[in-house]
């Protein structure tokens, strides 16, 4: 599984990795159980704090697409649960807080920034 961090990004890794494993798990790069790596080993081998790398996994555990094994690691979930968010409701959570976090940097207010989303939806 190949995943990476631009650095010249304007999303933070932590919304990086999270997004490019919804795309491998959306595509069917991942599959229901398979195995990831370890926090440590990928934030090794991305080259980022191992914080980054848990907040990713808990975010997506939270929206039903991981699930943590304890010491057995985390894997892609076997199926959606009731009241979780498929691929596609996860995809653009993450899309949305990208926006969100877009939006702050360049200074705007939640309501200009909603009224900037409403616009390009209805367009």
């Amino acid at each position: 599984m190949m995943l990476s961090i631009d650095p010249t990004s304007g999303d933070a890794p932590f919304a990086q990795l999270r997004a490019q494993i919804i795309a491998r798990v959306s595509d069917g790069t991942l599959g229901p159980g398979d195995r990831l790596p370890t926090v440590r080993r990928l934030a090794g081998d991305l080259g980022i704090a191992p914080n980054t790398v848990a907040r990713a996994y808990r975010e997506l555990e939270a929206d039903g697409v991981l699930e943590g094994r304890g010491r057995s690691g985390t894997f892609v979930r076997a199926t959606v649960t009731a009241g979780r968010a498929a691929p596609a409701a996860v995809s653009a959570r993450a899309a949305a807080q990208r926006y969100a976090e877009a939006t702050r940097s360049l200074g705007l207010s939640p309501a200009e920034a909603l009224a900037l989303a409403r616009q390009a939806l209805g367009a």
